[in-house]
């Protein structure tokens, strides 16, 4: 066989090791398919569903951890392996921030939207947006941690999660948007939530909050008075912390996760 002939096949051979690495994980090897992310996410979900009916509350946390660092950036959690939000996450700051993809996978919740296409970039945005008001204003009752000095950074031009927005203002959002600040606040976002889940006691998962506390939230810019906005705080006024856990924390991401994955290729 001709050098060259050879220093191409060993070219080929590393290219393809090197994808390889890239799409499976380092326990067991197995492909890292859209399928396999979203099974291995919903079956440890229930896991957690189950745990919070009952009281073992190191139990509880430990799954809680668990499946919330599923659904963020490795940095949030320490992870060694990639998660789903790392995926989409890296596809979106290589210049995909303005791509646009169907806004969440769960029909009744599109009931009360905006725009049902969004770009990337704001699916980041409402979810972390959503996870700082209801970790640190519902389960905390402590300050979010956007402020104006974060949303000058963002270059964002609204305060609230985005709800409401029609197509042309999401893209219009989207065009401002700083996506490095962006992935800073969702990572501050992120590890803030852990210290606040860490806290909990058994008494405040299977409590609901006060009122006023959900008010707060209008108050301070984090929904607006349209009602495919202002929804939002009749229901989460109906959770416990616990139902919190389960959905503003984690399952709310896999709902907005999944159609942004359609978009990347290395997992097809």
């Amino acid at each position: 066989m001709p050098e060259f002939a050879k220093r191409g096949g060993f070219a080929i051979i590393k290219a393809c090791r090197i994808i390889y690495m890239y799409m499976t994980r380092k326990s067991g090897g197995r492909f890292m398919t859209k399928e396999g992310l979203i099974r291995s996410f919903e079956e440890k979900h229930k896991e957690l569903e189950r745990a919070l009916q009952g009281d073992d509350i190191g139990y509880i946390k430990e799954l809680t951890l668990e499946v919330h660092a599923m659904v963020h950036p490795a940095e949030v959690s320490g992870r060694t392996e990639k998660t789903v939000a790392d995926y989409v996450l890296d596809y979106m700051m290589k210049g995909h921030q303005n791509d646009l993809v169907p806004r969440e996978n769960w029909e009744e919740d599109l009931h009360y939207a905006g725009t049902n296409t969004v770009p990337m970039c704001w699916q980041f945005w409402h979810t972390y947006r959503i996870e700082d008001l209801v970790s640190n204003i519902l389960m905390a009752n402590q300050n979010q941690l956007f402020d104006d000095e974060w949303q000058k950074r963002i270059g964002t031009n609204i305060t609230d999660t985005g709800n409401a927005l029609e197509m042309d203002e999401a893209i219009t959002f989207a065009k401002g948007i700083h996506v490095e600040a962006l992935r800073e606040y969702m990572i501050a976002v992120g590890k803030n939530t852990r210290k606040i889940l860490e806290s909990l006691t058994l008494e405040q998962i299977k409590s609901m909050v006060p009122e006023e506390w959900v008010m707060r939230i209008l108050e301070e810019g984090g929904v607006t008075t349209d009602i495919r906005s202002v929804w939002l705080l009749v229901f989460w006024g109906r959770l416990t912390r616990g139902g919190m856990i389960l959905i503003p924390m984690t399952g709310h991401h896999m709902m907005h996760l999944p159609p942004c994955l359609d978009h990347l290729p290395i997992l097809d």
